[in-house]
């Protein structure tokens, strides 16, 4: 009987230990965390441009006339020496004929006088006024004949129509554009940047380029800076060579424009999420860390300023660590965590 007594007793001794360390044994708190590095800021600037044609040429009659028939629109694509549009020509015909005619009678006169004066009948002096009348003529003529070629119109350079300011039936004035012919091969973006930033901005910066309209992004090539400030805006005009092999990026399509500068600066700050700091009872600030036992710690901080969800630290901790962000309602100084 006493056997039998002492053994159960060395049962229930034996489950009361297994149940005190059982009740000891914690499961971890799962928690979020956050390692600590120094605030990272690039340099790099965000503009809007307007693309711009690399070369503009304004084509345009030398005389004046009544416009016949224009044979371009806008966007046409066009060839050096292609003819753009045609004058009347009437009166410019009726002139070379009269010139002609004056050609043929001073060559006339040549060949009969230069008989004479060959056998020593003509005094010299007729004889220099026949030739003065007869290069005469043919100065009259190259004009009659240069005027004529004028009333044709031709495409000086290659590229795409731009503007179409002259229509059938109107009278075109020297020097008055008919048309506009755009080079697009490669265009410019333009973007005006303020005084205080020009001078970050070389001929070889960097530059990512978006065009919405064609959803394009590109890189940007030699940069142009104007020296003339807007008198209102004090902004200078700076141009983005940019390639344009097909064609697609028009003049006064919109750019976003990214100057990448010369890389990344630190600023040395530390940033949390502002939620993850505490505030004890004494008033003191303190966030929770992980040891390297996987166990949480508090960790008393000076804080500084905020930048929209984030608040820099400026003491009491350093770049590596590990902080808590989520999850540390349940923790006790050492309690073990899992993230």
């Amino acid at each position: 009987m006493k056997k039998v007594l002492l053994g159960l007793l060395a049962v229930v001794a034996v489950c009361s230990c297994s149940e005190k360390k059982e009740a000891g044994t914690k499961a971890p708190i799962r928690v979020s965390t956050l390692t600590v590095s120094p605030e990272v800021t690039s340099n790099a600037q965000t503009y809007v441009g307007i693309v711009e044609e690399s070369e503009g040429t304004a084509v345009s009659f030398t005389g004046m006339g009544v416009v016949r028939r224009v044979l371009v629109s806008e966007g046409q694509a066009v060839g050096r020496g292609q003819l753009i549009a045609e004058m009347d020509d009437t009166q410019a015909r009726n002139l070379l004929s009269g010139a002609e005619a004056q050609m043929a009678q001073a060559n006339d006169a040549l060949q009969r006088y230069g008989m004479l004066h060959d056998n020593g009948s003509l005094p010299e002096a007729q004889w220099v006024e026949i030739q003065s009348k007869v290069a005469q003529a043919k100065s009259q003529l190259e004009v009659a004949r240069k005027n004529l070629a004028d009333c044709r119109l031709t495409a000086p350079v290659g590229g795409i129509v731009g503007q179409k300011m002259v229509k059938a039936g109107e009278t075109a004035l020297p020097s008055q554009a008919v048309v506009t012919i755009l080079d697009i091969s490669s265009v410019k973006v333009k973007v005006s940047i303020p005084e205080a930033e020009v001078n970050g901005i070389g001929t070889n910066t960097k530059t990512d380029i978006t065009v919405d309209a064609i959803g394009r992004q590109t890189v940007g090539g030699r940069i142009e800076k104007g020296v003339t400030a807007d008198p209102l805006t004090h902004t200078y005009d700076v141009r983005i060579a940019v390639a344009n092999p097909d064609r697609r990026l028009l003049p006064g399509m919109v750019a976003s424009v990214v100057f990448r500068g010369d890389g990344t600066t630190g600023t040395g700050r530390l940033l949390l999420p502002v939620t993850s700091v505490q505030r004890s009872a004494d008033g003191s600030l303190f966030v929770w860390t992980v040891g390297k036992d996987s166990t949480a710690h508090r960790a008393k901080v000076v804080t500084g300023s905020t930048s929209g969800n984030d608040i820099a630290i400026t003491d009491g901790l350093s770049s590596g660590q590990r902080v808590i962000t989520e999850g540390y309602q349940k923790l006790s100084e050492g309690s073990r965590v899992v993230y």
